[in-house]
């Protein structure tokens, strides 16, 4: 199967600052020489734990902040190299999931505002009746009633924000998802119902996923192949079945150690 995404010895160094003359004294290295890549209708899982350079990851292919060094190749395009202007396209065909359903959502408008937002720049051209329509079919997809368009974020449950932000996602169609954390700021009830809609949606529209997580047993139920970051370096790259029943590095056995065994 032919691969949708691949990167190359990602790199993403953030500089230190110090001094009266605020010169650089120092760089971050939060993503350190990372290559993976994703086939088509596939998830891939990135896990470890707060700043092991997951989410720097995500934004990085994205372009929400800028690499270092290497290369992502989206469908056989690098498109780091590319202008805004050539980038705008592949806006449409990358999106993100934020872990904040609430944060990432403008509380001064209502949700028909926010999800008709992406239609009014990447489709111009579509009428005012298709506008209307296409809310309401994606609300309905992601399990929202249709009246809940007219309403504002602060009127929905944190789980029912998040279907709002997947339904945002959506809106423009696009083949590639990145969900950063999309159910750790969630209810352990709700995290199991937004994890099945990602899934089902997945197989409906053929989506593919990068899915970051720090939680084990989400990762291991939403992936194919799991990729292990540790100080923005991969330790470890396998199966989910593989990494969960024969772990390899140290550190994923530490990982796999902190996972909450019911009963």
């Amino acid at each position: 199967m032919k691969a949708l995404l691949t990167v190359n010895n990602l790199k993403v160094y953030f500089p230190v600052y110090g001094g009266a003359f605020r010169k650089k004294v120092d760089e971050v290295k939060a993503v350190d020489d990372v290559s993976f890549e994703i086939e088509k209708g596939t998830t891939v899982g990135l896990v470890g734990e707060s700043g092991s350079g997951k989410t720097t990851i995500g934004r990085a292919i994205a372009r929400l902040v800028p690499a270092t060094a290497g290369d992502v190749y989206y469908d056989g395009t690098d498109i780091l190299t590319l202008g805004p202007k050539a980038f705008r396209p592949y806006r449409k065909e990358i999106q993100m999931v934020f872990q904040d359903p609430y944060g990432s959502l403008n509380p001064r408008m209502t949700i028909q505002s926010t999800v008709g937002e992406a239609l009014d720049i990447h489709f111009k051209d579509m009428s005012k009746l298709d506008r209307t329509d296409r809310i309401r079919e994606l609300l309905t997809k992601v399990g929202l009633p249709e009246d809940a368009g007219n309403r504002y974020p602060h009127e929905f449950s944190g789980g029912q924000r998040q279907r709002i932000g997947i339904a945002r996602a959506l809106a423009v169609e696009p083949r590639f998802l990145i969900c950063d954390e999309p159910v750790s700021a969630l209810d352990v009830s709700v995290q199991a119902q937004i994890v099945n809609l990602l899934k089902d949606l997945q197989q409906e529209l053929g989506l593919t996923y990068l899915f970051i997580a720090h939680d084990l047993a989400v990762v291991q139920h939403m992936s194919d192949h799991v990729l292990v970051l540790y100080h923005g370096k991969v330790v470890e790259s396998a199966s989910a079945e593989q990494i969960y029943q024969d772990p390899q590095h140290d550190y994923t056995r530490k990982l796999l150690s902190a996972v909450p065994v019911l009963g």
